[in-house]
């Protein structure tokens, strides 16, 4: 074996430093997303709204730079995705903060159990899962509809019974967006971990409803 050779990295070793580097810019975005909640806490009106469209227009151009291979904006728009989203919900977390932090606490366990237990087990499976994609795709557009649905209609525990299945769909998005990252380029380590970041903040915010629901 050459020199050269015995110096390059396999894959287990690629697959190990794309996680951890998916692993620090999620942590980087969370705190993006926490700063922001915290400047949005005050915010009335339709700001939260602005704060949401903006957010995924950054989605698109980050996933658009990534791919033209302008990895330091896509980067930056993964920052600004974070933290606009933490703007978008920062009144809804202050006001659980304030009439019941029991909540927020008991969301921010139970969000990162499920998180771990559930990437875990996606990390651990080797078979490729990315088909599941377009399955999870329209499970989440059915729940968009019936949270439409829930705004004009009136439907016993429906809060809680679309908190559930919310709970399903991006607990199957993180299973198979940490599988992914067997398999991944290093250059996607952008577009995974705001996919991943995603997870963690829908999966947080459903369990706050469900855990607020309570009193």
């Amino acid at each position: 074996m050459s020199a050269t050779a015995a110096t390059l990295p396999t894959a287990p070793d690629r697959t190990r430093t794309l996680f951890g580097s998916v692993m620090g810019l999620v942590a980087v975005t969370v705190a993006c997303s926490a700063a922001g909640a915290y400047l949005g806490r005050n915010l009335g009106g339709a700001s939260w709204f602005i704060s949401w469209i903006v957010a995924f227009g950054c989605l698109i151009g980050l996933n658009v730079a990534n791919a033209r291979g302008n990895h330091g904006l896509a980067l930056g728009l993964l920052f600004v995705f974070g933290g606009l989203l933490g703007l978008s919900v920062g009144a809804t977390l202050d006001y659980y903060a304030t009439t019941n932090p029991g909540a927020v606490r008991q969301a921010f366990l139970a969000t990162a159990l499920f998180v771990g237990a559930l990437g875990a087990t996606g990390y651990a499976i080797r078979r490729d899962l990315s088909f599941l994609y377009r399955f999870l795709f329209f499970a989440l557009l059915a729940l968009i509809v019936f949270g439409l649905v829930l705004v004009f209609v009136r439907i016993p525990a429906g809060t809680t019974v679309y908190a559930v299945i919310g709970l399903v769909i991006f607990g199957g998005y993180t299973v198979v967006d940490f599988n992914r990252l067997r398999r991944a380029g290093t250059d996607q380590a952008v577009p995974l971990a705001a996919g991943i970041f995603l997870d963690v903040f829908n999966i947080f915010l459903l369990f706050l409803q469900l855990f607020g629901g309570r009193r």
